[in-house]
């Protein structure tokens, strides 16, 4: 008798699906987190009336348009401007100190959605006198959300949460002073994007990006599964110059992950890390 792999029904359809879209189109969720995927899914099949994953899969190979829905489904795009104020505060006064030191400081945004996180960044490395000697990459897989994070346009009803938000990271100025107000939105200062460049590229399928000085890369990998994880943090790793700071998310952290013994921790409950200059 052969070993079989226990497996529902309903699970085998997802991971079908999932390679589908590999094998199609290139993204690759098939080490996502399960549970997030599986119900994420859901949520278009209910949306569109399908009885079945395999329905979708159906959809999915043959139209693009429908297919774009369900990549959108999947893109991680939780994000706000100066998320976790401590956590910025953590950055201007224990990171920037290190970063001043260098005469060019490159700084890597992986996985920054709609853009505030890195919209955030800049309007702190401006307060701290360093914009003018800093690249900013901000990545993303879903261009069509990078194309957002171009625009820098956000709601205007999300301003006075931003701005809360802004105040309470120990910003020094007015947040009113990085934007342009217009009806339902604000649209950030093009002075705040004159250091960054917008460019797609996937954690999940390409390679080492630069050798940057600090890596933003915040509840992203809540969403994978522990080999993804390790994949990724390896490619923080090599990405990073010796002595660069990668900063994850409150709910992340290196601790048994493979490469943990390669860093240092500089906060733990703000999770910031940095590489060890010898390793």
């Amino acid at each position: 008798m052969s070993n079989t792999i226990t497996i529902s029904d309903e699970q085998l359809e997802i991971q079908l699906l999932l390679e589908a879209i590999f094998r199609k189109y290139g993204y690759d969720f098939r080490n996502y987190a399960f549970a997030h995927t599986k119900r994420r899914l859901e949520n278009r099949r209910a949306n569109e009336g399908l009885r079945s994953f395999s329905e979708m899969q159906h959809r999915v190979i043959r139209e693009e348009p429908f297919f774009n829905k369900v990549l959108l489904d999947l893109s991680i795009n939780v994000t706000e401007m100066f998320r976790d104020p401590w956590f910025y505060q953590k950055v201007r006064d224990t990171v920037i100190p290190h970063l001043k030191t260098y005469p060019f400081i490159k700084v890597w945004h992986a996985g920054c959605s709609s853009g505030q996180e890195v919209y955030s960044m800049g309007i702190l490395l401006e307060e701290e006198g360093v914009k003018d000697r800093v690249q900013i990459y901000a990545t993303d897989f879903n261009e069509r959300i990078l194309e957002k994070a171009k625009l820098g346009i956000y709601p205007m009803d999300l301003v006075r949460e931003y701005t809360v938000n802004y105040q309470k990271s120990g910003g020094v100025g007015s947040f009113s002073d990085y934007y342009t107000a217009d009806y339902d939105n604000v649209a950030m200062n093009s002075s705040l994007k004159d250091k960054v460049l917008f460019s797609p590229h996937n954690l999940v399928t390409d390679g080492v990006f630069g050798e940057m000085n600090i890596i933003f890369c915040r509840n992203v990998l809540i969403y994978f599964n522990r080999e993804l994880q390790n994949r990724v943090l390896q490619l923080f790793c090599d990405s990073l110059c010796a002595g660069g700071f990668l900063c994850l998310g409150s709910k992340e952290s290196l601790r048994f992950s493979d490469v943990a013994d390669k860093f240092e921790v500089v906060s733990e409950r703000e999770k910031i890390y940095r590489k060890k200059r010898t390793l």
